[in-house]
């Protein structure tokens, strides 16, 4: 027995050595286990997870989208609301038209046409892998009453530095090289002539490289292998975490007066990750990823019951902000329980829990009242949309019926107030356009309002419904 355990203690110490001499085959000064993993706290591993969630979500999410879409400088030009086989997204938006462009910044620019709109809502949102949201126009803000033009770039883009370009309106400089541009675009699918005019000028959406813009040859895409997505965030903590935290460091600006940016970067420097590097699987620092699975595990549950509870108006006034202007507090729940929405003055989430803040499940019925003061202070629009809690999905139904608002139909009441009905049945005398069907099963649900040009002077004052199970 003493000369077993002599020899597993010779073979690690040997492990150790041969890991921390050898600098052609793994990182410099890095203590490692039997297994040749990095050797972390549980404390360090934990912080790693926090500070890298909002790039695992986006980088994940992203990539899925320019996966669907059939890649890199696409565009999905969307007419059709969305059902519950939309699943690339965590709890997605039932009350718009989102068009998506999927941008490759690397070699050239990208201009975008920017059509006008008759719609009490229409915004352009632009985001990258790190998750820091921007709105550069927005009907809040008086745009989509012309055409105009928009073009976009990076830090990294080749041959440009932000000059002005004759026939374009605005510049944009985006965080990373690969972003996300989404318009959110409400139809008035009630009313038939000003939804077939939206829908035709969702159409006029589109872009070109700066190239073709000007009556050049259009450049090619340089090739590039992206590391591989997961089906959920989880994976790629366990799977591939190390080279999608390169790729993502690779393709992002970071500021050096950012504190969140700084820390990041400490973050990654432990596992031997730093901007520029390119990704080796053969040199690369390896991490347990069964232990980084179970960290993030318990970091999205414990941020999954914080977005479950009543509504923090304090923290809705950090989420989804540009660079610089919100925190890890308000980043790490959104990243994990809906990505990409919109900051405050484009629109609200509060989520619609009971009064005694017990979890909602689909074996019970439930009414949301609201009178007709208690209605969401909305400049826009508002709904109320019912999803699965463990994945944020809408619930299946043959009627494809997942909101009720303005565009997913509502009746309020004779004194201009409204009763919503959850339930796997419709009750009897509730309008269908106030009903949400549900599955009589034994999940978790959840409801979320959405209140789109919210009047920020009131909605401090103001409180989300409770849901009452009948």
């Amino acid at each position: 027995m003493k000369n077993l355990t002599k020899t597993i203690s010779a073979l690690c110490l040997v492990l150790v050595l041969a890991s921390c001499g050898n600098t052609e085959k793994k990182e410099k000064q890095q203590k490692v286990d039997e297994l040749t993993n990095v050797v972390l706290t549980e404390a360090q591993i934990e912080n790693i997870v926090k500070r890298s969630y909002q790039y695992v979500a986006l980088y994940n999410l992203i990539n899925k989208f320019a996966i669907s879409q059939g890649g890199w400088n696409t565009i999905n030009a969307d007419t059709k609301l969305k059902d519950h086989t939309m699943t690339d997204l965590a709890r997605p938006n039932n009350d718009s038209f989102y068009t998506v462009i999927m941008l490759d910044l690397r070699n050239e620019p990208f201009v975008v046409n920017l059509p006008a709109f008759d719609s009490k809502y229409v915004s352009l949102m632009v985001v990258a892998y790190d998750h820091y949201v921007n709105v550069p126009k927005s009907t809040t803000q008086g745009d989509f009453q012309k055409n105009e033009k928009i073009l976009f770039y990076s830090d990294h883009t080749l041959n440009y530095n932000g000059d002005a370009i004759e026939g374009v309106d605005d510049i944009f400089k985006a965080d990373g090289d690969f972003i996300a541009v989404v318009f959110r675009v409400m139809p008035h699918a009630v009313e038939p002539l000003r939804f077939k005019h939206n829908t035709a000028k969702i159409q006029e959406i589109g872009f070109k490289g700066l190239s073709e813009f000007k009556g050049e040859t259009p450049k090619e895409r340089d090739a590039i292998t992206f590391p591989q997505v997961g089906k959920i965030d989880l994976d790629i903590f366990e799977n591939n975490f190390v080279e999608v935290m390169q790729f993502v460091t690779n393709h992002l600006s970071f500021d050096k007066s950012i504190e969140m940016d700084q820390e990041f970067l400490a973050s990654m420097k432990l596992l031997g990750i730093v901007p520029g590097k390119v990704y080796n699987v053969e040199t690369a620092i390896s991490i347990d990823g069964n232990k980084f699975r179970a960290a993030a595990d318990k970091v999205r549950l414990e941020n999954l019951a914080k977005t479950s509870q009543a509504a923090d108006k304090e923290l809705a006034h950090k989420i989804f902000l540009p660079k610089g202007e919100t925190d890890l507090s308000a980043l790490l729940p959104v990243s994990i329980a809906g990505p990409i929405g919109l900051p405050m003055r484009e629109a609200y989430y509060p989520p619609v829990i009971t009064k005694d803040g017990s979890s909602m499940n689909g074996l019970n019925n439930y009414i949301i009242k609201m009178t007709k003061e208690q209605l969401p202070p909305a400049n826009a629009f508002w709904s109320l949309t019912l999803y699965d809690k463990t994945h944020g999905f809408f619930i299946p139904n043959e009627y494809k019926k997942y909101s009720v608002g303005e565009n997913g139909g509502m009746k309020l009441n004779k004194e201009g107030g409204i009763e919503i009905y959850i339930s796997p049945e419709k009750p009897e005398g509730v309008p269908f356009e106030n009903w949400l069907p549900s599955q009589k099963t034994d999940e978790e649900i959840t409801v979320l309002l959405r209140i789109y040009g919210p009047q920020l002077d009131k909605i401090d004052t103001w409180n989300a419904p409770f849901a009452e199970k009948l």
